[in-house]
């Protein structure tokens, strides 16, 4: 198994590049372009989805012969406002022109046609707290599960507050067997607030065969091919990241870690 963490490749660009051969699994793929104004960018999305994030700044989006013009709102992703996305099918080319600094993130999965390409956002993505106490954390669905929006994609942004838990209690989704559980992968794009900060994630499965803990820094990204994968931002700081998950079922089912499961239970 590969390094499950992945530091970026620059400030300007392509910084990140995750695909299912360089994280050596068969469902996501993530990569990140840093643009500045006039900065241009185009791919053809093939045999994949594609549901691209602003996750800070603004461009000018072209899908599938659409022309959408400038999207993007929040300048600054602890803004917490609900982000400006663009789905975009297989068999697709897409463009985006950065008119100011831009961050955007390029979220793929197998396609199968299923749906249009359309703008996911801002309208109907809605802030929402999830957990108590320490592991308050606070979610922007882009295109989870009662989003029919994708054939396979399942993305969301989670701001987790200073000094809080989040992707806990530990729960994992790495078997085929629905209802019980789905399998995912999944990506974590991390950013920290102030920029200087560090988090912490732990990837490992009950058996012990895994188990990785990473500190991870702005711009950061890791990957999760099985097992729990609690993560953790430290006092003064505060945890920004987006997820990306896939599998064969585009459906979310998990499984608590059974020696942290009394934490999920008792605060229902």
């Amino acid at each position: 198994m590969g390094d499950l963490l992945v530091r970026p490749l620059g400030t300007r660009g392509k910084v990140h590049d995750v695909t299912p051969d360089s994280a050596g699994w068969g469902y996501v793929g993530f990569a990140l372009y840093r643009l500045e104004p006039g900065d241009r960018v185009a791919e053809t999305t093939g045999t994949r989805e594609v549901i691209l994030v602003l996750v800070e700044g603004r461009a000018r989006l072209t899908a599938a012969g659409i022309a959408f013009g400038e999207m993007g709102e929040r300048m600054d992703v602890f803004e917490k406002t609900p982000p400006h996305c663009l789905y975009v099918p297989n068999g697709s080319n897409w463009s985006a022109e950065a008119t100011t600094s831009c961050t955007l993130a390029v979220c793929s999965a197998p396609g199968k046609g299923g749906h249009p390409v359309r703008r996911l956002g801002p309208d109907g993505i809605t802030l929402t707290p999830r957990g108590k106490g320490a592991n308050t954390r606070f979610v922007n669905n882009i295109a989870m599960e009662m989003q029919e929006v994708a054939d396979s994609l399942l993305v969301t942004e989670v701001f987790t507050p200073a000094g809080n838990w989040s992707s806990y209690p530990s729960h994992r989704h790495d078997e085929d067997d629905f209802p019980r559980m789905t399998y995912l992968e999944e990506t974590y794009y991390m950013r920290l607030n102030p920029a200087q900060g560090f988090g912490v994630q732990r990837v490992y499965t009950e058996d012990g065969s895994l188990d990785e803990t990473m500190a991870v820094r702005n711009h950061d990204v890791t990957l999760v091919p099985k097992g729990h994968h609690p993560c953790g931002v430290p006092y003064g700081y505060e945890m920004y990241y987006l997820n990306v998950m896939a599998g064969p079922l585009r459906k979310w089912r998990f499984r608590n870690d059974p020696d942290h499961d009394w934490i999920y239970q008792r605060d229902l």
